[in-house]
């Protein structure tokens, strides 16, 4: 665990606006706002997905701002989604940083007989950082689900 007696107003600055980046992301992703999303990462960012933690190569791996489009907008398909991020760390060097971030993600669905499910997805997000133009975006981010719970739900 990192020492942080001695933090500079630049350091706390900069953690601060990487933690906002990552509370960004959920909130868009509970407002379907895929657009907002996506403005959160570098033009050549890369997006790996991997729907099994502990598998060594992802389930999907998108190249490319543009190509997350379709990814966020598969939010939309749930009624409603809550994402809550918990305990994160953040290594800096200068105008790059690396972090890794926990989320618990709630969507709650709703299938062709009308029947409510809630699914959980207990989420790691490992994550590259870089700033540009004085804002952190993510230049790479992998999706790492834990785990997944899917019941009824009532409304």
């Amino acid at each position: 665990m990192a020492s942080h007696t001695e933090i500079s107003p630049g350091e706390a600055a900069d953690r601060l606006a990487i933690r906002e980046l990552i509370d960004a992301y959920a909130h868009c992703a509970d407002r379907c706002d895929a657009k907002g999303q996506m403005s959160l990462f570098t033009e050549d960012t890369r997006f790996l997905v991997f729907m099994d933690a502990t598998a060594v190569e992802p389930t999907q791996t998108l190249r490319g701002r543009e190509s997350l489009a379709p990814v966020f907008d598969n939010l939309n398909t749930y009624r409603a989604t809550t994402h809550f991020n918990g305990q994160s760390t953040v290594t800096l060097d200068g105008d790059r940083a690396t972090g890794e971030s926990y989320c618990l993600a709630h969507h709650i669905g709703v299938d062709e007989s009308g029947q409510r499910t809630l699914m959980i997805a207990s989420i790691r997000y490992l994550d590259q950082f870089t700033k540009q133009g004085g804002d952190w975006y993510f230049a790479e981010r992998r999706l790492m689900v834990d785990w997944t719970e899917t019941r009824s739900s009532t409304p």
